[in-house]
C-alpha cells in the first residue's frame, strides 16, 4: 500500500480538497473555502496546512468566530444544502463563539464544518492559555459546548482517528435526513502529529446527494387521503427547495389545483404570481393562507419541521374533520402531529403522488374561494406597503420600497425581530433563491454576515440585507470583510432606536414598555446616543448614506444597485406599528399573577386563546 506522511491538520486539509459534489451532472468543489480566525491552537497545525492548500482550498480572514459561520452557514443554504464550507477557530473563547452558528445550523438542517481548535491532549503544558478546567473530569473542554449542537461530534486524539472519522463527517453533511453541523475538535499538538496515510484516501471523491424513496403502504395511504379530500392545503417547507422540487410543487399545484401556503424557509418556492401560491402560513401569516389552513379538510405538509409559527402555536389546524399528510424526509418530521407519515424525499414524493392522483382535483368552490382570497391579500399588501408620506415610516413601507428595487435578480436576508414576520407576509418572490431569511433560529446579528455568504454563493444575484439597529449594532463587522472580498451587498439598517418587535410583544402580553426601545432604558439623563449608522459603515470601507421618508429611500436604493462596492442606507423607521392584517395566535405565555391590569386581561386573553390548541 502507498502511504505519504503527513501531520494530521495537511491530512485533513487534502481530504476536504479532494471532495466533489455532483450537481445536475456538473462537478464542483464540495467545499468552497474555510473561513479562519487563526490563534494559538490552530495557527501552527491548521493554518500552516491551509497555507500550503490555498489555491485549491481558499482561506478567508473574517472579523468575528460567529458570524464567520454565519456566513458559511448562508452559503449552504443558498445552495440548497449541496455545497459548503468549513470555519476554524482558535481554542477557548474562539471556538464558543462559534457554538451559536452551530445551533443556528442545528436549528435550520444546514450543513457547516467546524473545525476549532482544542487544549493538548497530552495534557503536558495544561493548564494552557484560555483551557477551561473541570475539576471532577479532565476530559471537559469548551469544546464540549458543540456536542448538543452538533448533528456529528469528534475529538481528534490521534492523527489516523482522520481515517475513519473525515468519511463519517462528510456523510452527516449530505444526509438529507442527518444534515446538520459537524464539530471535528483538533487539540492543537495533535494538529501536528504526522501519520503514513494511505496514498488512496486523498482520491478524488465524487458525491451525490441520495433521494429516500417512499414506502409503498405510505404512499398507498397518502393518495387515498387525497383522492377523498375536496379542500386541500400545500404547506412548502425548506424542504421543497433543499431536495429542488421547486418545479415539482409548481407543477404539482397547479395540475391538481391545490393552494399552496409557504413556511419561512419554503417561501419563495414558488413565485408570488403562481395563481397557486396564496402566501405565508401561520403566526405571520397572510389572511388567505390561514382562512384556507382553518377551512381545509387537508394539509399536505412537504419539508416542513411544523413548528410553532407555522401551526399557530398548534391552535390553527383544529378542524376534526382534518386530515395532515406530512411529506418529509426525516421520519422525525413526518410523525409530527398525528399526522398520517409519507417519509422520503420531497421532489419523489410529490411525483410519485401526482402520478397516482391522475385527474385528481380540488373543489371548484375551494379554488375559487382560494383565488378571491388571494386578490383580497394583493390588495392589503399594496395598501400596507405604499408610501404613505409620513416621516418616520413602518417597517412595511421600507420593505415595498426594497421589494420594488430588488427585481428579479434581487435576494432579500433578513434574520431576527419584526422585520422577518413583515417579510413572511409581505415581500413578493420573484421565484427561488430570492428569499433568505434565517427564522429556525432568529439569531440576532446573522443578517450581515448571511448576506456575504448569500453573495459569495449567488453573485450574479443583487444581495439586500434588511436589518434592524439592534442586529446592526450586535454583528456588523462583516461589513469590512465583504469590502475586503469585493463581495458587493445592499444593507438596509432600519433605525427604530431599540428592540422594536419585542417591545411589541411585551406590551401585547400586557407589561409596560421596559429596557426595549432606547427611551425606556436606564440611560444618563441626557439619553442614548443617535448613532450615526452611515458613517459607521463608511469607517468600515462601505459607501453609506442617511435617509428620511420612503420617497428618497427609493432613490438612494437606485444609487446603491449602481454603486461597484456594498452601500449602508440608514433610515429612521417609527418602532411601534406591524402590519394588523393576517396572523395567526402565537402562545407565549403571560404571568398568572400580577399588580397590573393590563396583565390580568391579557392573561385573561391568553387562557381563552388556549382553549383552541391541541394537546
Amino acid at each position: 500500500m502507498t502511504t505519504v506522511r503527513l501531520t494530521m491538520a495537511q491530512a485533513l486539509v487534502r481530504y476536504l480538497a479532494a471532495q466533489r459534489i455532483e450537481i445536475e451532472g456538473q462537478q464542483y468543489p464540495l467545499f468552497e473555502g474555510v473561513f479562519a480566525i487563526f490563534g494559538h491552537g490552530n495557527v501552527a497545525g491548521l493554518g500552516e496546512a491551509l497555507y500550503h492548500a490555498r489555491e485549491e482550498l481558499p482561506t478567508w480572514r473574517a472579523h468575528n468566530e460567529q458570524t464567520m459561520a454565519h456566513a458559511a452557514v448562508a452559503f449552504a443554504k443558498a445552495h440548497g444544502r449541496r455545497r459548503l464550507m468549513a470555519a476554524t477557530s482558535s481554542i477557548g473563547p474562539g471556538a464558543a463563539n462559534m457554538v451559536t452558528a452551530a445551533a443556528l445550523a442545528h436549528a435550520n438542517r444546514l450543513p457547516l464544518l467546524l473545525l476549532p481548535g482544542d487544549t493538548f491532549a497530552s495534557r503536558a503544558p495544561d493548564p494552557v492559555l484560555q483551557q477551561l478546567e473541570n475539576f471532577a473530569d479532565p476530559t471537559v473542554t469548551v469544546n464540549d459546548c458543540f456536542r448538543p449542537v452538533s448533528r456529528y461530534f469528534d475529538r481528534l486524539t490521534r492523527p489516523e482517528q482522520l481515517l475513519s472519522s473525515l468519511p463519517q463527517a462528510i456523510a452527516t453533511l449530505l444526509d438529507p435526513v442527518d444534515c446538520g453541523p459537524v464539530t471535528l475538535s483538533l487539540p492543537q499538538d495533535v494538529q501536528t502529529y504526522s501519520h503514513d496515510y494511505p496514498q488512496t484516501f486523498f482520491a478524488t471523491r465524487v458525491h451525490r446527494i441520495r433521494r429516500p424513496q417512499p414506502d409503498l403502504d405510505e404512499m398507498a395511504a397518502a393518495l387515498d387521503a387525497l383522492q377523498r379530500a375536496n379542500r386541500p392545503l400545500i404547506i412548502s417547507g425548506g424542504g421543497v427547495p433543499y431536495a429542488d422540487a421547486c418545479d415539482s410543487l409548481a407543477h404539482f399545484a397547479r395540475r391538481h389545483s391545490v393552494p399552496v401556503a409557504e413556511t419561512q424557509a419554503g417561501k419563495g418556492a414558488l413565485p408570488d404570481d403562481h395563481p397557486c401560491n396564496v402566501g405565508a402560513i401561520g403566526v405571520t401569516g397572510s389572511e388567505a393562507a390561514n382562512r384556507l389552513a382553518e377551512n381545509a379538510d387537508l394539509i399536505l405538509a412537504v419539508g416542513t419541521r411544523l413548528q410553532d409559527f407555522t401551526t399557530g402555536s398548534r391552535a390553527l389546524f383544529e378542524r376534526a374533520d382534518l386530515t395532515l399528510v406530512a411529506l418529509n424526509v426525516a421520519r422525525f418530521d413526518s410523525h409530527k402531529h398525528g399526522a398520517l407519515p409519507l417519509t422520503c424525499d420531497a421532489r419523489v414524493g410529490l411525483e410519485r403522488l401526482d402520478d397516482g392522483l391522475d385527474a385528481w382535483h380540488a373543489a371548484e368552490d375551494w379554488r375559487e374561494l382560494a383565488g378571491r382570497l388571494k386578490r383580497e391579500w394583493q390588495q392589503v399588501v399594496d395598501t400596507v406597503t405604499a408610501d404613505h408620506g409620513t416621516r418616520l415610516p413602518s417597517d412595511a413601507e421600507v420593505i415595498g420600497a426594497v421589494n420594488r428595487q430588488a427585481g428579479d435578480d434581487g435576494t432579500v436576508v433578513c434574520a431576527a425581530g419584526g422585520l422577518p414576520g413583515e417579510l413572511h407576509k409581505l415581500w413578493r418572490c420573484a421565484g427561488p433563491g430570492s428569499y433568505h431569511v434565517e427564522y429556525g433560529f432568529s439569531c440576532m446579528g446573522y443578517e450581515i454576515a448571511g448576506g456575504l455568504g448569500m453573495k459569495m454563493a449567488r453573485p450574479e444575484r443583487e444581495v439586500f440585507v434588511m436589518v434592524g439597529d439592534g442586529s446592526y449594532l450586535m454583528h456588523n463587522s462583516e461589513l469590512a470583510t465583504s469590502v475586503m472580498l469585493g463581495h458587493k451587498l445592499i444593507v438596509v439598517v432600519l433605525d427604530n432606536r431599540g428592540f422594536g418587535c419585542i417591545n411589541r410583544l411585551q406590551q401585547a402580553t400586557g407589561g409596560a414598555g421596559f429596557n426595549n426601545l432606547l427611551e425606556d432604558c436606564r440611560t444618563l439623563p441626557a439619553g442614548a446616543p443617535k448613532i450615526d449608522f452611515a458613517a459607521h459603515a463608511r469607517s468600515l470601507g462601505c459607501r453609506a448614506e442617511s435617509v428620511t421618508g420612503i420617497a428618497v429611500l427609493e432613490a438612494a436604493l437606485e444609487r446603491a444597485r449602481a454603486a461597484d462596492s456594498t452601500y449602508v442606507i440608514a433610515i429612521d423607521t417609527d418602532p411601534l406599528p406591524s402590519t394588523e392584517q393576517g396572523g395567526a395566535w402565537w402562545d407565549v405565555a403571560v404571568p398568572e399573577v400580577s399588580r397590573r391590569p393590563q396583565v390580568q386581561q391579557a392573561y385573561r386573553r391568553y387562557l381563552d386563546a388556549k382553549q383552541r390548541q391541541h394537546r
